[in-house]
């Protein structure tokens, strides 16, 4: 779809256009066509150092809000990292007082905006993408951003393209590539084997070819300097057995001249990158990185040309018919030794990059449906706890069920329910599911109330059954990482001014600390402790855990955070503050902090 609108539209031929301008001027050229506004960045200008990588997090002056704290959700992956001299280049442009002033002026007259460039200037083009859709989405603004590189090398790691796809912003990338272009391939060499050349080979590179290649024989001093390099690399690239750090995110546009084929999967783009440069010789790597005016000029008629084949019969299936076709495009269909892994690879783009994620999301939607049932009878068993005469609430009727069927079925509804949820999990973290999957608000919302009405249950059953006495206590040894997982996604979630501004009337409906019977199960020990504690110092530590705790919990009744449950007659948290208001009152060492509850009321 983005390969079919580029070509039959003249977005590519004015990126290109305005990539031309800001080459030759050196500097940001911005220009407003039919409406939208583009912004190219020059690729003219190579910064110094090597192929090192910095975290996203540690990036200064909050450049990428959304993908900085979007970390914080995935611990068990690396941190997004990106290219340390090209985030560095890219701040002397973010830094300039000029820049955020085109920047503005383009956002206020624009209905969209397309930034791009060429060579390093698309690397750059990239970065400013990505901070415009950061600033954009912290003030709520639909304004579209497209973002079209031509021939710039590869920007960041996995977790870095994987926290793109998250915030569903790798549609808005288009990265335009020829068959034989060297920059975008170059670091999909491993990093030792361009430490030892790539500081004063790629910056000598720039300087060259993008400045004084004015001649065939300024050409042919090129080739004879780049050759033993190009032939080294390559030959890493076929043997080397380390993978490269880098790796694509977005969309690629692999042009060749026989046409162009779009690929957005990563591991495919990775190979389709190697499969089109293997008989790219020095000559042809510097040449394509400079014809893409000719490649986006072919553009629009090549689509309008009726495709035919050029090697024999097409096959009878439309699907093999469309892959033979996509491989003619890339320019590979009369080499043999490549034709067949270049069609293996976007078979597996096809087959893993769309559909069966999003399938499987919808099968989950309705195994969540499924669920219903053992969720409405939980809730059903806390309504009637909730009103039982014997006034102890949701938690400690479990906690202290018998032997009866109710009880019995909601033990099992709620192991059922857990087996779904980490099942959830394990296909989110095994690539099962669309990368933006926790950002959806039907499963946030979802996984959000499961932990607030089950977790209670969780830790009834953890004290029940004495795993505290041999595992010690439930936050610290007795939590299920899903639970850890649902916080992370709640917190990470996007939250409008009308639900922080919100303070609520009524008791909540649940609890909205999951935690909180398990922090009072922890200050009954502490005040069990205290009783028979000989040593001031410690007793004095454990005073303090509790007053604490006090602090605590006032702030949630007083917010009306807690259910009603919490401030049942006999409820543990009820009893336990009337126990501990006593033990005060005999000790005389504090005087009494918390109000006392009286049938549910709070009593001064």
């Amino acid at each position: 779809m983005l390969a079919t609108f580029l070509s039959s539209t003249p977005v590519l031929q004015d990126s290109w256009r305005l990539c031309s301008l800001a080459n030759s001027a050196a500097t940001v050229v911005t220009d407003h066509v039919r409406g939208v506004a583009y912004v190219a960045f020059p690729g003219t200008v190579m910064p110094s150092g090597g192929a090192n990588l910095v975290a996203l997090d540690g990036a200064p002056d909050g450049l990428f809000p959304p993908l900085q704290h979007r970390h914080a959700q995935h611990q068990h992956e690396d941190p997004p990292m990106i290219h340390a001299a090209i985030l560095d280049h890219f701040r002397s442009f973010y830094t300039s007082t000029t820049f955020h002033n085109q920047i503005l002026a383009v956002i206020e007259k624009s209905k969209a905006v397309v930034m791009t460039g060429h060579s390093m200037g698309g690397a750059v083009a990239s970065l400013s993408a990505l901070w415009l859709l950061s600033y954009l989405q912290s003030i709520t603004s639909s304004l579209p951003v497209l973002c079209i590189t031509f021939g710039s090398p590869l920007l960041g790691n996995d977790s870095f393209s994987r926290a793109i796809l998250r915030e569903r912003w790798a549609g808005n990338f288009c990265h335009v590539v020829s068959n034989h272009d060297f920059i975008p391939r170059l670091f999909l060499a491993p990093l030792p084997s361009l430490s030892a050349h790539h500081p004063h080979f790629v910056l000598q590179f720039w300087q060259l070819l993008m400045n004084i290649l004015q001649s065939d024989s300024e050409t042919a001093k090129i080739f004879g300097f780049l050759l033993p390099y190009i032939q080294e690399w390559v030959a890493n690239m076929e043997e080397e057995c380390v993978e490269s750090p880098f790796s694509p995110f977005g969309n690629y546009l692999f042009f060749s001249e026989e046409g162009a084929v779009c690929v957005d999967d990563a591991a495919a783009v990775g190979k389709m990158l190697e499969l089109m440069f293997t008989k790219a010789s020095p000559g042809s790597s510097i040449e394509d990185h400079l014809k893409y005016g000719d490649y986006t000029e072919k553009a629009s008629w090549q689509l309008l040309m009726r495709k035919s084949f050029t090697l024999g019969e097409p096959p009878e299936s439309s699907y093999e018919a469309g892959l033979a076709l996509a491989v003619q495009s890339c320019g590979l269909a009369n080499q043999e030794s490549i034709s067949g892994p270049a069609k293996d690879c976007l078979k597996m783009a096809k087959r893993v990059n769309r559909l069966s994620p999003h399938l499987n999301a919808a099968n989950l939607s309705i195994i969540l449906s499924k669920n219903v049932p053992y969720r409405a009878q939980i809730e059903w068993y806390k309504a009637s706890c909730d009103k039982s005469d014997d006034q102890m609430g949701y938690y400690d009727s479990f906690k202290l069920r018998g032997a009866s069927k109710k009880g019995a079925k909601i033990n099992m509804n709620r192991c059922l329910l857990a087996g779904f949820w980490d099942n959830v999990i394990y296909m989110l973290e095994s690539s099962q599911l669309p990368h933006d999957f926790l950002k959806r608000e039907k499963w946030v919302n979802a996984s959000h109330f499961y932990k607030l009405l089950v977790e209670p249950l969780d830790i009834a059953e953890y004290y029940k059954t004495g795993k505290h006495l041999t595992h010690g206590h439930y936050l610290k040894n007795g939590r299920e990482e899903r639970y850890e997982i649902f916080d992370r996604w709640w917190k990470g979630r996007e939250v409008g001014n009308e639900e922080n501004n919100n303070r609520r009337t009524t008791y909540a409906s649940l609890t909205q600390d999951s935690c909180f019977w398990a922090r009072v199960e922890e200050a009954r020990d502490w005040l069990d402790q205290i009783r028979s504690e000989s040593d001031m110092r410690r007793s004095a530590m454990l005073w303090q855990d509790i007053d604490s705790f006090e602090r605590y919990a006032t702030r949630l009744v007083e917010n009306k955070e807690v259910s009603m449950d919490v401030l049942a007659k006999n409820s543990s948290f009820t009893l336990l503050m009337e126990e501990l208001q006593d033990f005060k009152s005999k000790t005389q060492q504090f005087p009494p902090q918390f109000p006392a509850f009286l049938n549910g009321e709070m009593v001064p």
